[in-house]
């Protein structure tokens, strides 16, 4: 969505914040030779992960164009503040922009973030341009980088925008809304302990795909429906997906970590009709 008001200009970065990948320029300097997106994220958050991809890509193919990107780790989870874990859990979700760690969320309020994911686009100059807030319109973000990129060179030609990564997110396409959320340790501030609360966790719900937020190394065996689906190895703390679907349906899931490992919470993809 378009900004309120044409002259509110970027904050800078505060000096000594930690980065994952090469520290940037200040945000003035960032907006001299081009437009900028900040992007806050969680990378054991499940809508921030979904939007990465889009990302990722709009940083490849604008780099040369004059676009800049940078992440910002706005930590949800305790995990999320360590610099050992985030750089560990960004490496696998293919991040290579460079990301702020935000272990204060110092930023986050200076920015008015409204949740897990918020980007903002600045202009040339350092004018806010656009800002979204959640998943989705990934086509009204990218035309936005677009109009940016033609303001500073009309002349330079740019590709064609992305096609939709998912289904789901194609323009106007048809989704029912997931299950909430769960926390299966009673809030998102504390986790639920292998051994400790049970042996196996068990969650129903109505969804497109599940995904678990989990802290610990080791095996975490899945089973979905009551069919064995094997077990994945978790190298560190992240986000963890368990199983995809076709369409949206009601499904059970059930969760069989190591002794000592937590589950902070398990999430839902939106799913075709």
């Amino acid at each position: 969505m378009r900004p309120g008001r044409d002259n509110i200009a970027a904050p800078d970065l505060p000096a000594g914040i930690e980065w994952i990948g090469a520290e940037p320029d200040s945000m003035p300097a960032l907006t001299a030779g081009g437009p900028a997106i900040v992007h806050f994220l969680d990378f054991a958050q499940l809508n921030s992960v979904r939007t990465l991809p889009y990302l990722g890509e709009w940083a490849r193919r604008y780099r040369d164009a004059g676009l800049s990107v940078i992440g910002v780790q706005s930590p949800r989870f305790p995990f999320g503040a360590e610099r050992e874990a985030v750089a560990a859990g960004l490496g696998r979700l293919g991040v290579e922009f460079p990301v702020a760690i935000d272990a204060e969320r110092e930023l986050w309020h200076l920015y008015g973030c409204e949740g897990w994911p918020s980007l903002f686009l600045w202009s040339l100059g350092g004018a806010l341009t656009w800002v979204h807030f959640g998943e989705g319109d990934y086509l009204g973000t990218e035309m936005a980088i677009q109009e940016e990129l033609r303001e500073a060179d009309a002349l330079r030609p740019l590709p064609a925008p992305m096609a939709p990564l998912r289904p789901e997110d194609a323009p106007n396409a048809r989704v029912i809304a997931p299950s909430a959320e769960v926390f299966p340790g009673g809030g998102w501030e504390h986790p639920w302990i292998a051994g400790e609360e049970a042996d196996e966790l068990a969650v129903e719900y109505e969804a497109g795909g599940v995904w678990a937020t989990v802290e610990g190394y080791g095996s975490l065996a899945v089973g979905v429906d009551g069919e064995d689906r094997g077990a994945l190895e978790i190298p560190g703390p992240g986000i963890y997906e368990l199983a995809a679907h076709e369409r949206h349906g009601a499904h059970t899931v059930t969760l069989v970590p190591e002794a000592g490992m937590s589950v902070w919470s398990v999430s839902f993809d939106p799913g075709l009709p």
